[in-house]
């Protein structure tokens, strides 16, 4: 059960009835991800797709012969915060058990796999969190390769005590008998640790060994996979009607542009509005890069007075969020409203985007403007084709539809801009003041080199600290540097900078940056913060 990041038991990612199960083409190969509450259970799809297998995430409770139609080649069943025992605990159709799909339960999926078949569930002597010594007993099919001694991350309270009939015990720890168990005459397994997660050093060969070995997939998940089931998923919806496509000049909606271009051509219409909120010279480059590549198919709005109008005295930042969103919105209607009729509006959400705004029963962690930012009433049906992949499965997509680099790798940025990095009250001049800090940050981190560092960018703190600056006491502004490393955006850790590199960008922040006095630098990792800091 994962305990350091709980969701309340049962609680699950929701998604609209279509997108619960992607109708690939029958030549694709499909592993589908049943949620049990794993706040994290996106990190399993990632690790799977990372063997080019395609993979998805689906309710748990989905029934069992919706689950036999999407024809899947295998399951997974996530890890979640309950125990078996529970009144409320999350379970499935027990008859998919029995449907001779390929089965891998991880954690509170071994556990639940264990209890319906029969075996023994129960609370541990001992809770496991962390690093855990596993002694491998039986290196059979899913272990092949693993160390008879090596380290997993264990996260649970109760644990399998007896293994159902016909499975066999491949490996436990000093306080789990059954770490890991099979019966391969039915092509189920289950590990009690967290194989997705890098702390299980041997996790990818064990997930690797399911899905080859036990599974039987062949790597057939490409991105040119993805990019001919997009543009066929994208026709057969938009057939001859016209889409708005919006662009914020960031990666994801730039890949959506290209996406939507190679599918519908003149029936798409792209449009970027300036919100004022965009860091040093961007709009400016936005501009450049679209008219070129796609001629008067481009429209760009100065919308800036009016959203910083809208935004005036608003410091809550979901607040925030939900008046960017619905602005955004109403502003692409009165738009659009001169350019003709639209059905579509089409969005550049991606698979974190939706996982953080939550739903019905999911925490939410933080609204994204185009998720649960946008008004009930809008005008548009969304079209979201990239809402299922990771910024690294994005960033490819736009390699392979020939975007320059410079926009595939360009730095990740919020869609509510620089009004999520003002902590507070945003006005002209605190806007001033954060572009001024997160100009210079970029520049010397650049100058620098940015090997193996994510996202880099200047918050501006809505506190005030007493300084000395030219024998006089100063009242003003501190400004937070924050640069992370990451894979997949869901976790992240802060990059140990050298000192005398954050030196040089304090010294220049504070002495080129009118009203800041002091900066300061996150080291918190995400979890428990986010990379965002509102």
């Amino acid at each position: 059960m994962i305990s350091e990041n709980r969701v309340d038991a049962g609680k699950r990612i929701v998604m609209t009835e279509r997108d619960h199960l992607t109708q690939l083409p029958s030549q694709h190969e499909k592993v589908l991800v049943l949620d049990f509450g794993a706040q994290y259970v996106q990190l399993i799809v990632r690790r799977i797709r990372e063997h080019k297998v395609y993979a998805e995430v689906v309710p748990c409770d989905i029934p069992a012969e919706k689950l036999l139609a999407a024809r899947p080649t295998a399951l997974v069943l996530s890890g979640g915060p309950s125990s078996v025992y529970a009144e409320d605990a999350p379970s499935f159709d027990p008859a998919i058990l029995d449907a001779g799909i390929p089965i891998f339960g991880i954690c509170y999926g071994c556990q639940l796999m264990a209890h319906l078949l029969g075996g023994t569930v129960a609370p541990g002597e001992k809770r496991e969190y962390g690093r855990t010594q596993l002694q491998v007993l039986e290196p059979d099919v899913l272990l092949n390769g693993v160390p008879e001694h090596t380290t997993c991350w264990m996260s649970h309270g109760d644990r399998v005590e007896e293994v159902p009939e016909g499975f066999e015990v491949l490996a436990r720890t000093e306080h789990s008998p059954v770490a890991a168990m099979a019966d391969l005459e039915r092509d189920l397994c289950a590990v009690q640790f967290h194989p997705e997660v890098q702390h299980t050093p041997e996790g990818d060969v064990i997930l690797r060994n399911f899905l080859y070995e036990v599974a039987g997939c062949s790597a057939s998940w490409q991105t040119e996979s993805f990019i001919e089931q997009a543009v066929e998923e994208i026709r057969a919806r938009v057939g001859d009607d016209r889409v708005l496509c919006t662009i914020s000049g960031g990666v994801d909606s730039s890949v959506v542009a290209m996406l939507m271009d190679r599918a519908i051509g003149d029936q798409l219409i792209c449009m970027f509005i300036d919100h004022g909120l965009m860091r040093r010279h961007e709009p400016e480059q936005v501009v450049a890069t679209f008219s070129e590549r796609l001629g008067d198919r481009f429209v760009f709005v100065d919308a800036a007075a009016d959203f910083l109008e809208k935004l005036r005295g608003v410091e809550d930042p979901e607040l925030k969020r939900s008046i960017i969103g619905e602005t955004f919105i109403r502003t692409f209607e009165r738009e659009a409203g001169k350019l003709g009729d639209f059905k579509f509006i089409a969005h550049g959400t991606v698979y974190p985007d939706v996982i953080e705004s939550g739903g019905d029963t999911t925490e939410t962690i933080k609204t994204h403007h185009n998720v649960g930012g946008l008004p009930e009433d809008m005008q548009f049906e969304n079209i979201e084709p990239l809402r299922s992949l990771f910024k690294d499965e994005v960033r490819q997509v736009g390699l392979k539809l020939g975007l320059p680099e410079e926009i595939v790798w360009r730095q990740p940025f919020p869609g509510p801009g620089l009004a999520v990095r003002i902590i507070g009250e945003i006005t002209p001049e605190r806007l001033e003041m954060v572009r001024g800090a997160d100009a210079i940050l970029r520049e010397e981190l650049e100058a620098f080199g940015t090997k193996g560092l994510a996202q880099w960018f200047a918050v501006l703190s809505s506190m005030r600290s007493v300084g000395v600056m030219g024998d006089g006491r100063t009242y003003e502004h501190p400004v937070i540097l924050r640069v992370v490393s990451t894979e997949d955006f869901m976790t992240a850790d802060w990059a140990d900078l050298p000192h005398d590199l954050l030196s040089r960008i304090s010294n220049r922040i504070v002495n080129e940056v009118r009203g800041v006095n002091r900066v300061v630098y996150d080291i918190t990792s995400k979890p428990p913060g986010t990379i965002e800091w509102e």
